[in-house]
């Protein structure tokens, strides 16, 4: 988004206004954007996009683990009933959006395996496969041998883990893509510039003013701008969503036909507390990540960052250092007060919010779109998703999930920085 002056009003610009009135504006082209826009195009609505590079932000760093059992942390168990509903209808979801994009997405059912490098990280493994249990999931509990056996390629002081086998991947950059061909290919309208605010007429979202200086009028508004969803000009502070930034740096690397294959399903571990995982692709990529960074908005890819993923890394899977290192990206996740998304109508008539999602927006794409399609068709935001109405963190409201963190007061974004 670009940031304006806040003493500038609406009658001291002059607005170019555009002709073709989208039923939806949606503010922001990342995944749970463009996801959004697919959805409402499918219910006959008008829509339109407004980022300056749709498919960008967080999906480009993302290394897109389903993970919804392997994920689960004590007191969000509300959140685990929406990641498990999204993580079923993924086989389905990817199929439709390959079909309607012409694109593969690079969904793989291959499971997952959380594995313990010592005593105190066996002891951390064991109290999540009880929660697990008790939540009703369905994990494995494997002794090291039995974990070396899968992976071969793991180190030998591995002393035990489990095997999650409902727990996936996506390749994140490539379901954004094809969002955005679907999208296009369903009529929805790209406005490839930043939002300049929002406009409010007699206490009701009419649309947005973009920074080149149109004026887009909606029906509804649909604000998605990932961690920027909470600077957007404009907005009433009783309805500013609050979310931060949480600095994620991820490492790619590549794994040459000679060592192939490297691993067959992700692998994930706690390394002195930090928690690190390797996602491997069926194109030879193999994803490492990532940091968690209260640090505002920073998107600085530093040296310490990538020296302690590779450290851990190394201590999981030793034959990785000897892979070329292709990239490092530093993104931007959304976090809300109780790491849960914030989805459906505000107490502002006519807008709403998808955004929130902090470590779960690829997990909960399918869920995400389905739910805000409807509430943009119909009104009624569905039985699954109303727990995540914004109006949670009204006074009065009731979170849905502790958090896992206390957020660092972060510090003013740049004007470059996008959503993630």
């Amino acid at each position: 988004m670009h940031s304006r002056n806040s003493s500038d009003s609406p009658e001291a610009v002059p607005h170019a206004r555009s002709d073709a009135r989208p039923d939806v504006l949606v503010v922001g082209g990342g995944i749970i954007g463009l996801v959004t826009a697919w959805r409402a195009a499918q219910r006959g609505l008008r829509i339109a996009v407004a980022d300056p590079d749709p498919g960008g932000g967080a999906a480009q760093v993302a290394a897109g683990m389903l993970a919804a059992v392997t994920e689960l942390h004590y007191g969000e168990e509300t959140l685990l009933g929406l990641n498990l509903a999204s993580a079923g209808r993924y086989p389905a979801f990817a199929a439709e959006l390959e079909a309607a994009s012409g694109q593969d997405i690079g969904y793989r059912a291959c499971g997952t395996l959380a594995v313990a490098l010592d005593s105190d990280d066996r002891a951390h493994l064991r109290e999540l496969h009880a929660l697990q249990s008790r939540s009703g999931l369905e994990s494995e509990w494997l002794t090291g041998r039995e974990c070396r056996r899968l992976e071969p390629m793991l180190a030998p002081g591995v002393r035990g883990g489990l095997r999650v086998d409902g727990d996936h991947q996506v390749d994140p950059r490539r379901l954004a893509s094809a969002l955005v061909t679907a999208c296009e290919r369903a009529g929805v309208v790209f406005h490839r510039t930043w939002v300049d605010r929002l406009c409010v007429v007699r206490d009701r979202a009419t649309g947005a003013v973009l920074a080149d200086g149109t004026e887009v009028s909606a029906g509804q508004v649909v604000l998605a701008a990932g961690s920027l969803s909470g600077r957007l000009a404009g907005v009433p502070d009783d309805v500013l969503p609050p979310v931060r930034p949480v600095k994620g740096q991820v490492l790619r690397l590549s794994v040459p036909r000679a060592y192939a294959p490297f691993l067959s399903r992700t692998v994930r571990a706690v390394v002195r507390g930090s928690h690190v995982y390797l996602v491997p692709r069926e194109n030879g990529e193999l994803v490492v990540g990532a940091t968690s960074e209260e640090l505002g908005w920073d998107t600085t890819v530093t040296a310490g960052g990538v020296y302690e993923l590779l450290r851990d890394a190394h201590e999981l899977v030793p034959g990785l250092t000897e892979l070329p290192l292709v990239e490092t990206r530093a993104g931007l996740r959304p976090g809300s007060p109780d790491n849960a998304p914030l989805l459906g109508p505000t107490a502002l008539a006519g807008l709403h919010l998808a955004t929130g999602h902090y470590r779960n927006g690829v997990l909960l794409t399918p869920v995400t779109g389905d739910a805000m399609a409807a509430v943009l068709a119909t009104g009624e935001l569905p039985e699954e998703a109303r727990a995540f109405s914004p109006r949670r963190f009204a006074p009065g409201g009731v979170a849905v999930a502790a958090p896992s963190s206390v957020p660092a007061s972060a510090s003013v974004a740049t004007a470059q920085e996008q959503p993630v």
